[in-house]
């Protein structure tokens, strides 16, 4: 598998495909809505598409960044989201870099969205795939969030076989700014476990994969195929 990194901003043309990495908070958020009950989650250009998207669908969840605000339900943090019931309900999310990422490459052929707590998960369909070349977004500080880059490089190893040391890249992430941030509050609508949260390890069996859906772009979770139905490495 021939793995590319880039950031939003370097997206030159649509890859065949794509994995979107935001570890710190919205692909963590994600994946504990799908474990919470969530049937899918509605990834949304702009806040007031998220709102517009919530007034026409009364019965929706829309979360979004920071703090409370009117319109929405519920704030991208995973601690405060890992209590709420979110059976067969539809999410709408609106974040700051990892929705923005997965729309980027709304064109690609397979686009998967993931953090550590869906990594293996992630590696495993990607395999099953046989994808040859991936393209890798860093969604996190114009892609230099090196949260974002380590987990990206990780799902990468494993997607090639490669029994890569989870340790080091949980590390990197562990000490990078945004984790910093998430710890001292400078981050708000925030849990105090979020951090510890964001670095829980193939916490999911499923990965996630998004799609275009007439005009949306909606995220779904996707079991991971079993090792005995991979391609051979």
């Amino acid at each position: 598998m021939d793995a590319h990194f880039l950031a939003i901003a370097e997206l030159v043309e649509t890859p065949s495909a794509a994995v979107v990495v935001d570890v710190m908070r919205a692909f963590t958020v994600a994946a504990w809505a799908f474990a919470q009950g969530a049937e899918k989650i509605v990834l949304a250009e702009s806040l007031d598409e998220a709102r517009a998207l919530k007034a026409r669908h009364p019965e929706w969840v829309a979360l979004k960044d920071g703090p409370p605000a009117t319109g929405f339900d519920a704030v991208n943090s995973p601690g405060l989201l890992r209590s709420v019931d979110l059976g067969g309900r539809t999410v709408v999310q609106k974040t700051t870099a990892g929705t923005v990422g997965a729309l980027a490459v709304k064109e690609a052929s397979l686009v998967l969205c993931a953090s550590f707590v869906v990594a293996e998960a992630t590696a495993r369909l990607l395999r099953t795939r046989e994808c040859g070349s991936v393209t890798f977004v860093v969604t996190g500080d114009d892609g230099r969030a090196d949260e974002d880059l380590a987990c990206a490089q990780y799902i990468a190893q494993r997607a090639t076989g490669a029994g890569a040391d989870a340790s080091e890249f949980l590390r990197r992430a562990g000490e990078s700014r945004a984790a910093a941030e998430l710890a001292e509050g400078v981050r708000q609508g925030a849990h105090p476990d979020d951090v510890a949260l964001c670095l829980e390890l193939d916490r999911f069996p499923f990965a996630m994969v998004a799609a275009l859906e007439e005009s949306l772009m909606v995220l779904r979770p996707c079991a991971a195929p079993s090792p005995t139905d991979e391609a051979p490495i």
